[in-house]
């Protein structure tokens, strides 16, 4: 039985906002992402990828390859995050 991670962030009450900005980016970069299960995206990047991902236990996943799967979701949120930021700031300068 697969189990899930207990997160724990730094803001409380922020993961469903965080989860619906993964979606979101990850809909921008052309995956098709349930709004509802935002998580399952990590499918659909691991076929993408040839990883052999599947629903359940994934023992036989290496470290690399979950790494490869992560990054690819990771680093598209924190490039969009970085965008924004700069956006803001942009902003901040012109007032």
């Amino acid at each position: 039985m697969a189990r899930r991670r207990n997160r724990k962030y730094a803001v409380p009450g922020v993961g469903q906002a965080l989860q619906t900005f993964k979606a979101e980016v990850m809909r921008n970069e052309g995956y098709a992402v349930d709004p509802n299960r935002p998580d399952d995206v990590k499918f659909e990047v691991a076929k993408e990828l040839g990883i052999p991902l599947q629903q359940g236990a994934n023992g036989e996943l290496t470290t690399e390859s979950a790494g490869q799967i992560g990054g690819k979701i990771g680093g598209s949120m924190v490039r969009e995050l970085i965008r924004l930021a700069e956006q803001q700031l942009a902003k901040q300068r012109q007032t």
